[in-house]
């Protein structure tokens, strides 16, 4: 079943609940999240995403109808 933005959302919340986090999409196959959060800070963009897609717990596997693909922008708060 495919995800929903609001899906997304709850599981990044969970593992960044302070972060500033926007999530696009409505075929809920192909997303794009936004996630700006402190834990980023003095991590690199690949550490950055590694630590998104280890919050949506393998739900990126487009192979379980799930998440096909997510466009990621990640940063630290300015």
């Amino acid at each position: 079943m495919p995800m929903q933005a609001r899906e997304i959302e709850d599981l990044l919340r969970a593992s960044f609940p302070d972060a500033e986090i926007k999530v696009e999409g409505d075929d809920g196959v192909h997303m794009a999240a936004l996630v700006i959060d402190e834990s980023f800070r003095g991590k690199n963009r690949v550490q950055q995403q590694r630590a998104v897609y280890a919050a949506l717990k393998g739900k990126m596997d487009g192979s379980n109808g799930a998440l096909h693909a997510l466009a990621l922008t990640t940063k630290a708060p300015d």
